[in-house]
């Protein structure tokens, strides 16, 4: 499990760099020129955006595995930039491959319990996670959607009308950007937690286009 504080997605999409969620004075400041470079202009779009999310390092706490709701460490802050986000009119998506499912680990019956408590914990804040798309998937084994590849953006997109060149993806590895590279979105954002910070030492070209 990762130390590092995890980014404001509000932040990161206002001035594509990273502020860490609970350090509320320049949360409110990023706060404030979102909604007033954003939100308030929502209803002059006729597609919508969204913000695309990977779950472990990114959203809560990297656990070997994970399988159990009492597993899950929502990192702090993570339920306050997501509200945020989705009263600026962007929907939540969550992209997640779960390769422990493929690898006998545990099954998706113990994957759908723990987003469902995810879920649950999130709402509680006002956070709506529109849809939870889950590649199972060993990454050796063929897959209809394990990132990078951008299949489930691409159903995103056309289940929910969304502009993916207006939209992001926020991830703490080298194959949630390519996901958002591949897909066409507007920009992949790599934050620090998880593996997040190991990527940044050791990609060096890799990440030329994303956001740090």
């Amino acid at each position: 499990m990762s130390d590092n504080p995890i980014y404001s997605p509000v932040s990161v999409l206002v001035k594509l760099k990273p502020v860490a969620f609970w350090r509320r004075r320049r949360l409110e400041n990023a706060d404030k020129n979102f909604v007033s470079s954003f939100g308030q202009k929502s209803h002059n779009w006729r597609m919508n955006r969204a913000v695309f999310l990977d779950r472990d390092g990114t959203m809560i706490a990297e656990v070997n595995y994970l399988s159990r709701p009492d597993q899950i460490k929502i990192f702090p802050g993570t339920r306050a930039g997501l509200k945020r986000l989705c009263e600026a009119g962007y929907l939540l998506f969550v992209v997640s491959n779960q390769s422990g499912v493929g690898r006998g680990y545990f099954t998706m019956a113990d994957v759908e319990k723990v987003n469902a408590a995810l879920l649950a914990d999130l709402s509680g804040d006002g956070v709506r996670i529109k849809k939870i798309y889950i590649a199972p998937e060993k990454p050796e084994d063929p897959s209809y959607g394990r990132k990078p590849s951008p299949q489930f953006l691409f159903d995103a997109r056309d289940e929910f009308g969304l502009d993916l060149s207006e939209s992001f993806i926020i991830g703490d590895k080298v194959i949630d950007l390519e996901c958002g590279w591949n897909a066409g979105v507007k920009k992949s954002i790599l934050v620090r937690t998880g593996y997040g910070a190991e990527v940044e030492r050791t990609s060096g070209g890799q990440l030329g286009r994303a956001a740090i």
